[in-house]
């Protein structure tokens, strides 16, 4: 991607940060698989907006108002040496970095510590980075956060503020250059879809339907998969985060996968529920129908000033409607149940939007006004245990002016279009 782009998203920050403000990101952590293997490195995302350097141990300072002007945005991360190549592969060199981060001060990390201490003496304000998505609570504090502990230590007289509010702010709207990766990793997303669509069959496992999707996603040179891939056939289609992908594709069976591709690490995030044997029987279209219904009725909804909350009560309102034509409750059923245990959970237990960006569950809280650029899903699904099925319908939705726009219009939805696909193979 252009390095225009992250100086413009620099800049963003700038005019967000009060005067005399030092603002610190991190890159993520290198994570330990086992023995001496670590896991394939993805970078902080907050990190990535700023700078689209994508290399570890790597620190970007942000000093608003420094007299130095030369200090002001300064990139640290590690000195390439003969030694790391010969061993791992390029490292980039200051010039690499500054002309994909558009930084000009680039700085190795044995220099860190004492340009900190310098810069923190003009700081009235420091601002720190974490990942404040609300529903992740991880077992390990990540570098951000060492980092934060560490440096109040250290310097226990500073005012420490919180960065998240401001990026998550930043990066829900999303400029022309991000909108376009995240469409160009929805392309790919819908090739992996008409790969699986002429693949799928009776006896086939759900790991060879991973293979399919990946290799498409590998030899179109996406990153990687946005997020571990769902191919949940049967009954394992009930289980949300289904990732064991070990199942086998039985005759008369639906399967349900949750795939996306990332693209300059911007995500898609597809859902889809086929026929492993190419048609529907009666019952599973009245079924996907809903579905279907449901999905085409709330995308009007994404507009400017709308709200996932509100999003999240239309579809709950949809779903219970359709989940009586299907003679799952009667209406009598819904008069009598428990208001805080409503019948339809039971069948529709999860939200249908959220926001989609550098993160597939990207910055942005259910009570955010709807703007243009924003980016978000639409998946309402059905799920019924007893009949060993689950449905999942998803596609992301760009909001503007004129309506929501669906970036992944080229990928089948309608049931006819399916089976037609799946039968002429």
């Amino acid at each position: 991607m252009n390095k225009n782009l992250f100086a413009k998203n620099r800049e963003k920050l700038f005019a967000k940060l009060p005067e005399n403000s030092l603002a610190i990101i991190n890159s993520n952590d290198e994570m330990p698989r086992n023995g001496d293997q670590l896991f394939k490195f993805r970078q902080n995302s907050d990190l990535f907006y700023l700078t689209g350097i994508n290399q570890p141990k790597t620190i970007l300072l942000i000093s608003t108002d420094n007299p130095n002007e030369n200090y002001r945005e300064i990139l640290f991360t590690t000195q390439p040496t003969e030694l790391f190549s010969t061993w791992y592969g390029h490292q980039a060199d200051k010039n690499e970095l500054t002309s994909i981060s558009g930084i000009k001060n680039i700085m190795w990390l044995e220099d860190f510590e004492i340009t900190l201490k310098d810069l923190l003496i003009n700081a009235e304000n420091v601002f720190l980075s974490s990942n404040e998505y609300i529903k992740f609570i991880p077992d390990f504090p990540d570098r951000n956060h060492r980092f934060t502990l560490e440096l109040k230590e250290k310097y226990p007289l500073h005012s420490y503020k919180r960065l998240a509010p401001i990026l998550a702010g930043l990066r829900l709207i999303k400029e022309p250059e991000e909108i376009a990766a995240i469409q160009k990793a929805c392309d790919i997303t819908a090739k992996a879809f008409e790969r699986v669509l002429k693949q799928t069959k009776p006896d086939i496992y759900e790991f060879q339907i991973e293979a399919e999707i990946s290799y498409e996603f590998t030899v179109n040179a996406a990153d990687a998969h946005a997020y571990y891939p769902i191919i949940a056939s049967g009954e394992n289609a009930c289980t949300l985060h289904y990732i064991e992908n070990r199942g086998i594709c039985k005759n008369g069976d639906l399967l349900l996968m949750d795939f996306g591709c990332e693209i300059n690490n911007y995500a898609s995030d597809c859902s889809r529920t086929i026929p492993v044997n190419g048609k529907f029987t009666e019952r599973q279209k009245a079924c996907y129908q809903s579905v279907l219904t449901v999905y085409k009725e709330i995308l009007t909804h994404f507009v400017v000033g709308n709200t996932i909350d509100n999003l999240n009560k239309e579809t709950n309102r949809l779903i219970e409607k359709e989940l009586v034509k299907l003679g799952l409750f009667s209406e009598a059923d819904i008069i009598s149940q428990n208001i805080g245990t409503p019948l339809f959970k039971k069948y529709f237990m999860h939200g249908v939007s959220h926001f989609l960006g550098l993160d597939v569950h990207d910055v942005g809280s259910k009570q955010i006004q709807f703007q243009e650029g924003m980016i978000l899903t639409c998946e309402p699904g059905i799920y019924i245990k007893e009949e060993k099925m689950g449905i999942r319908l998803e596609n992301d939705i760009l909001i503007t002016k004129d309506g929501p726009v669906n970036l992944m219009k080229n990928i089948p939805m309608e049931i006819e279009e399916i089976e037609k696909i799946m039968q002429n193979r």
